[in-house]
């Protein structure tokens, strides 16, 4: 098997822990899901030779397993500062500056202690790194952050505008 199709093959089963991600209340459940995909998505980036966006994904994998347990704002500037210094070392073009603006914006999301807050900075985040993902030619993982947009827009609805929807209509 290609290094191209087992990249793809990483992202075809990160996006059963992605959909699943938002699709629970509690943002523990939410950023434990996200771990999961994150690893699986790292190696996706390594196999590509996107060696910014690989190492985006490892500290982003840390930034969710230490956001279960906090979400201090000195922490969160720490992931901001891995992220720059990933980003900087790695340095590629146009591509890592996307990627590390996704990043930047989804470790502020990930340090949010309501879940509502996260989903929103979540969509704007995804939206970069569905950028750079189509910038890369890696089609699997264009369609993931597709669903996982969808899937957080799912979620914001049932957990946040479905139970106004009742109570302004009830």
């Amino acid at each position: 098997m290609s290094a191209f199709l087992l990249s793809q093959l990483l992202i075809a089963i990160a996006i059963f822990f992605d959909l699943a991600s938002f699709q629970f209340k509690s943002r523990r459940k939410i950023v434990g899901c996200l771990c999961i995909a994150g690893v699986l998505i790292s190696s996706h980036f390594i196999l590509l030779q996107q060696y910014t966006a690989a190492g985006l994904m490892v500290v982003a994998v840390a930034r969710y397993f230490s956001s279960i347990f906090t979400t201090s704002k000195l922490v969160m500037l720490i992931f901001i500062v891995c992220s720059l210094i990933v980003t900087i070392f790695t340095y590629s073009g146009i591509i890592s500056l996307v990627s590390c603006v996704g990043a930047l914006i989804q470790t502020i999301a990930a340090f949010c202690q309501s879940d509502k807050n996260l989903r929103r900075l979540m969509i704007v985040g995804t939206s970069f790194w569905l950028l750079h993902n189509y910038l890369v030619n890696s089609p699997t993982a264009v369609i993931m952050e597709a669903l996982f947009i969808s899937s957080n827009l799912v979620g914001y609805y049932r957990f946040y505008l479905k139970p106004n929807l009742k109570t302004s209509t009830g």
